[in-house]
């Protein structure tokens, strides 16, 4: 059988590995992606050597002005990705070698193990400032949303039943809120992913004199003081990926949000809802159907849900089993990763977009909103200010309602006789219960969909920080 030569391969080798094992196992095809930031890592690496005194600052100046070469030309799309070379690191390091003979001397006191570890730290880094920033111009657009459209007011739904009445920028700040929350736990993940792991070698370390303090400030691997963050153990270094794990938790929870997000949007956007209208540049038409507008982007906010979870049991999967340290299974891990960053960063750009596309149709939602069943519990608190349990104002109040069912009539129509024939507690004050603004002034207890607690939440969001 045919062989190829690899470069990664050893004076422990006779030759190189079979043609198709080569394709099994290369992983250039996705890992280039680490590009620059191998390349960052290898000038802080080459910049510590020399302190060390393990460069000279000749071979220290040759090897970072090919590594920046090397940086251009793949920017500009010249360079050429060599899969016999197997992966991102092999590729930079053979093609500055062949440029910078003493770029041979680059690799001194490092492994691929603890190199990949530290190019997916300082790659996930900066996904995760990105996808940060973009949660929070998402978290903006809802905000504007609800302030913009401040006066409607819709069916807030258990069980997909009216249930009582909210304003839409409540509804809205509920989503708000919960993006608050991936927005924090993708703080709390930068700062663990935030440790330098360079130095440790294959699985011990180095007899070497390395400096891996000056690495990790070099490449901004810091506390709030500016205090080098360094791995501790050399054999839960090269193998843990517990940072990409945690990555990929708070990105499957934040997909559910927005999942969550699409199928009220799908929802509301159908004729039986009619709540909102979706812009056409983000509605689809059908192949057969004239009349079809289709919300597909809400629709794939909740399909693309699916594969980030995925991606996540993949990764949980893949760690499971794995005695220490590193074993080439951990090669799995950045399609995994690199999908869940991809799909969730699209997903959450586009969701604002769309948004801002967005039209309220405010009389569709007015009208089922002022449905006076939907304040049937304010008729019960009406009971029970009149010193009634609750329970049994439940009851009062739902033979009431069965009465306007029997009749035909709304609640609101119903004469104080017809109240009174439930329960002999209703006035005709009663009867002002029923009206929708005023019910939902009375909502003033915090965290409620009241009309002061609704402005006021919608001011403080506005507040929302970078």
């Amino acid at each position: 059988m045919k062989k190829t030569s690899v470069v990664s391969r050893s004076g422990r080798f006779s030759g190189g590995p079979a043609v198709n094992v080569a394709q099994f196992t290369e992983s250039i095809s996705f890992d280039w992606r680490l590009w620059r930031h191998d390349i960052l890592g290898s000038i802080a690496h080459a910049t510590m050597l020399q302190k060390a005194g393990l460069l000279s600052r000749n071979d220290l100046r040759a090897i970072v002005r090919g590594l920046e070469v090397i940086g251009r030309k793949i920017e500009t799309g010249k360079f050429h990705w060599d899969p016999e070379l197997e992966d991102v690191h092999m590729n930079i390091e053979a093609a500055l070698t062949r440029s910078v003979p003493t770029g041979a001397k680059l690799h001194t006191g490092r492994s691929r193990n603890d190199q990949v570890a530290l190019d997916m730290r300082l790659w996930l880094r900066d996904e995760i400032a990105a996808l940060s920033s973009e949660v929070r111009s998402l978290q903006r657009v809802l905000v504007s949303l609800g302030q913009r459209e401040i006066a409607v007011v819709i069916p807030g739904y258990t069980h997909l039943q009216r249930a009582q009445p909210v304003y839409l920028a409540h509804h809205l700040l509920a989503y708000v809120e919960m993006l608050e929350r991936d927005y924090q736990r993708l703080q709390e993940s930068f700062a663990r992913t935030n440790v330098c792991p360079l130095g440790s070698g294959a699985i011990a370390g180095s007899t070497l004199p390395l400096r891996r303090e000056v690495v990790a400030k070099l490449l901004g691997f810091v506390d709030a003081q500016g205090r080098p963050r360094l791995t501790r153990n050399s054999m839960d270094a090269v193998s843990d990926r517990d940072f990409a794990i945690e990555f990929c938790s708070i990105a499957a929870l934040l997909a559910i949000h927005l999942s969550r997000l699409g199928e009220d949007l799908v929802l509301w956007a159908s004729t039986e809802f009619g709540f909102i209208k979706i812009a056409d540049a983000y509605t689809t038409g059908s192949s057969l159907m004239p009349q079809k507008r289709n919300p597909d982007v809400a629709e794939l906010m909740r399909g693309k849900s699916g594969r980030v979870v995925g991606n996540l049991v993949s990764l949980l999967t893949l760690l499971k089993g794995l005695p220490l340290t590193y074993n080439r299974d951990l090669q799995e891990d950045k399609e995994r990763l690199f999908d869940t960053v991809d799909t969730v960063r699209a997903t959450v750009r586009i969701s604002a977009a769309m948004l801002q596309h967005t039209k309220i149709n405010r009389k569709t939602c007015l009208a089922a909103a002022s449905d006076p069943a939907l304040l049937a519990t304010d008729l019960a608190d009406y009971l029970v200010r009149k010193g009634m349990p609750f329970r049994q104002a439940h009851h009062r109040v739902g033979l009431l309602v069965a009465l306007a069912e029997r009749t035909g009539k709304p609640l609101n129509q119903l004469s104080l006789a017809e109240f009174q024939s439930t329960e002999k507690r209703f006035a005709k004050d009663a009867l002002k219960v029923l009206n929708l603004h005023r019910a939902l002034a009375q909502r003033g207890i915090p965290g409620a969909p009241g009309t002061s607690q609704v402005r006021k939440q919608l001011a403080r969001w506005k507040q929302l920080p970078d």
